[in-house]
């Protein structure tokens, strides 16, 4: 039997969104309050749907203790507090919108769960504005 099993989860960060080959004119028309140079931050929030057959041993598809832990080592303790554009390896060259922000979300995750499961992230920036992948 194939399901979906959803785990939440909430992080707070930083970010700004900037391309330093553009004029601040340029950045500020594209961008605006999201270029301002002191940062600005979101409380993002995170839906992660695993999908896969049931284990008719356990009646689980994944123990929901092992994606919460994988979830909080992997996502929140790595972003959560964090300038996105500083203090993070993967914004360093990348800009941290929330597109780029949940297709990083979702490579970590489904490298880490393996091949035997679909992996869809869903990363809220606000309550009304999101990214899913895959789309």
């Amino acid at each position: 039997m194939r399901i979906a099993v959803f785990r939440k989860a909430h992080f707070n960060a930083a970010h700004r969104m900037h391309v330093p080959e553009w004029s601040d004119e340029k950045n500020i028309e594209v961008f605006g309050l999201c270029n301002s140079p002191n940062y600005h931050g979101h409380n993002y929030e995170l839906e992660v749907k695993v999908v896969g057959e049931v284990d008719p041993v356990t009646g689980y598809l994944i123990d929901l203790k092992v994606l919460k832990d994988l979830i909080k080592e992997e996502i929140e303790d790595r972003f959560d507090h964090k300038n996105l554009n500083l203090d993070t390896e993967e914004f360093k060259e990348v800009p941290p919108s929330c597109e780029n922000l949940c297709y990083t979300i979702w490579k970590i995750l489904s490298e880490k769960l393996g091949s035997e499961y679909e992996v869809t992230v869903r990363l809220y920036e606000t309550p009304r504005n999101f990214a899913q992948y895959p789309a």
